[in-house]
């Protein structure tokens, strides 16, 4: 794979990076160009070209292909231009394919929630099955950094990755589908056809579905044929299977689900039932996933990867038995918080702090719907921790799971996860119980 022309790079982040070291290996003589839409274009030997200046460039053809970033939405105006053009876009992902795709096995995962635990319990239960497998996408490596290295390769997408994604894979699963990423989309049509794109298509490669899916319409029309589904865990696997959930370190219902359909995709590629158990047994929660943390007599528990109300739903059922602390709210993304509201209740929620901006309808709907909770409306996140303090005997675990994104007031969920527990450790206690 050369490129006769120019490369932009829309978006310098990690996958940015990774694009630049490639093309800087295999041409190293190659111009690159790079734009951003907000920040630092601070990508090493590339070119900046404004977005303002970018619509000229295009039409006078200054380069030959844009290479773009997975939180570039594919909807901006700008690719109209480039289609006009006759200028090829493509991503990090769709170059991995073009490079590396032919004679490896692919398993590909995406759905709402759920896909990072997934992907990453099929990296474990195949590697502990001693087979030669590597994890890319969202989580482990971008796609391009692991290039050829294992025969096997796990990919975690978004619907941001699967909406172009031009080759198949070998193995494909969606765990479960629900409303999210409008603002990137354009529609919620848009988000259900991107998303689904990665088995709605050609090639009869054969598909899992997690428990949230299977009852899905639109993933059943997406599946096109029953009998692409993988079998389900037969009652000697799921005897295997079931009780080392239970004694490992993933809680909840949902991530119950999501070891389950890890077993099934594993089995499918071949991995070992012993080395299901043992990859299950490693597993270790993801960073800002349900991640745990505790400060004088309060638990706290880092949920900040949270982005879907349903999401938030999951997180709270993983607690039943507890008096809740909720902080919730986030970046608008016209998801519905009706639902959530009404099983407030029934999760043990005694107090909900609402974040902007988001934090203002679930708020209005919490009061309708639960009048009985406390709830506290904070500008930001270190004004709802400190309400939270001055309350602190109306709970015993204090839950951040947002149901929307970070954007507003973070540059991402890590940092909100990060400043959460900083804030935790400031007001509740210096040394960890």
């Amino acid at each position: 794979m050369r490129f006769d022309e120019p490369v932009l790079l829309y978006g310098a982040g990690r996958e940015a990076l990774s694009t630049r070291a490639f093309l800087k290996a295999r041409q190293p003589d190659l111009k690159v160009y790079v734009t951003v839409d907000s920040g630092t274009a601070d990508i090493p030997d590339t070119t900046p070209i404004t977005p303002d200046d970018l619509p000229n460039a295009l039409r006078n053809h200054l380069v030959g292909h844009i290479v773009k970033s997975p939180g570039v939405s594919l909807y901006k105006p700008i690719f109209s231009i480039a289609r006009d053009a006759g200028i090829a876009v493509t991503s990090n992902l769709n170059l991995w394919g073009g490079a590396y795709r032919n004679g490896r096995t692919v398993i590909a995962i995406t759905g709402t929630k759920g896909k990072s635990t997934t992907a990453t319990l099929v990296h474990l239960m195949l590697t502990r099955s001693r087979i030669d497998a590597g994890l890319a996408g969202n989580v482990g490596l971008a796609p391009l950094d692991i290039a050829d290295r294992h025969a096997v390769v796990i990919f975690e997408l978004s619907s941001y990755q699967t909406a172009d994604m031009a080759f198949l894979p070998d193995i494909a699963a969606v765990t479960n589908l629900y409303p999210e990423h409008v603002d990137w989309h354009g529609s919620l049509e848009h988000y259900y056809r991107d998303k689904l794109h990665l088995i709605d298509r050609d090639g009869g490669f054969p598909v899992a579905l997690g428990a949230a899916a299977q009852g899905n319409t639109r993933v059943a029309m997406a599946v096109r044929d029953h009998r692409r589904l993988l079998r389900p865990l037969s009652p000697d696997e799921l005897a295997a299977v079931d009780p080392a959930i239970d004694r490992s370190r993933l809680k909840g219902a949902h991530n119950r689900d999501n070891a389950r359909l890890a077993a099934q995709i594993a089995l499918a590629a071949g991995g070992t039932l012993d080395g299901i158990v043992q990859g299950i047994r490693a597993f270790s929660p993801l960073p800002h996933r349900l991640e745990e943390h505790s400060y004088g007599e309060t638990l706290f528990v880092d949920d900040s990867i949270s982005t879907t109300p349903e999401a938030t739903k999951a997180a709270l059922a993983a607690y039943a038995g507890r008096r809740l602390a909720l902080i919730a709210g986030g970046h608008e993304r016209e998801q519905d918080y009706a639902d959530l509201a009404s099983r407030l209740i029934g999760y043990g929620v005694t107090t909900i702090a609402c974040l902007p901006v988001t934090g203002t309808r679930l708020a209005s709907a919490t009061r309708t719907a639960a009048p009985h909770i406390g709830i506290i409306e904070a500008p930001d996140l270190a004004s709802a921790m400190q309400a939270l303090f001055d309350r602190r005997d109306d709970y015993d675990t204090v839950i951040l799971s947002p149901g929307a994104p970070s954007y507003n007031q973070f540059k991402n969920f890590e940092e909100r996860g990060d400043r959460f527990i900083a804030l935790a450790r400031e007001l509740f206690g210096k040394t960890p119980s």
